[in-house]
């Protein structure tokens, strides 16, 4: 086998121990947490950087989720459901979960089976408050009329 060749083998062999060192090593603190999502208690000012000098951006409606990605200094760096990256102060965000509607048309059933009749259909960037934690592709969720039901999790943002 010519240098080349075992150089590559060498590369090969070692490179399933390195996995299986990554994969046994603890995580650190970032990547032994859940993706945290957080709801805006009241109409919230998003902004630029992490201060009250910060450019505002937009506005949150209440009950809007985003990820939170970071906290500094009393400040959240938070993604919305475009994807777009920045920072809220973190008393404006509440622990009450939500979640947004990400299709056109979603129909909220009585059950959690696609076969269940419909509770009610909720269009794109409705909010709604979930009510357990999804399973088997589905979460509960209400909207503020009152009516309950089961979303399929593909069909909403924040989870």
């Amino acid at each position: 086998m010519n240098s080349a060749h075992r150089s590559f083998a060498t590369k090969l062999a070692s490179a399933p121990a390195l996995a299986l060192v990554l994969l046994g090593a603890p995580a650190g603190p970032a990547l032994s947490q859940g993706i945290e999502f957080r709801s805006a208690g009241a109409a919230t000012v998003v902004r630029d950087a992490p201060s009250p000098q910060g450019r505002a951006l937009f506005m949150l409606r209440p009950g809007t989720p985003v990820e939170v990605v970071i906290a500094q200094d009393g400040w959240l760096r938070v993604r919305e459901s475009g994807g777009t990256l920045s920072w809220v102060e973190r008393s404006a965000l509440g622990t009450r979960r939500t979640v947004m509607i990400t299709v056109e048309r979603a129909t909220i059933r009585r059950a959690p089976r696609e076969d269940a009749p419909p509770s009610f259909e909720a269009v794109r960037n409705v909010v709604l408050e979930l009510l357990e934690p999804p399973a088997l592709g589905w979460a509960r969720v209400r909207h503020t009329d009152g009516l309950e039901g089961f979303v399929r999790a593909a069909e909403v943002w924040g989870l």
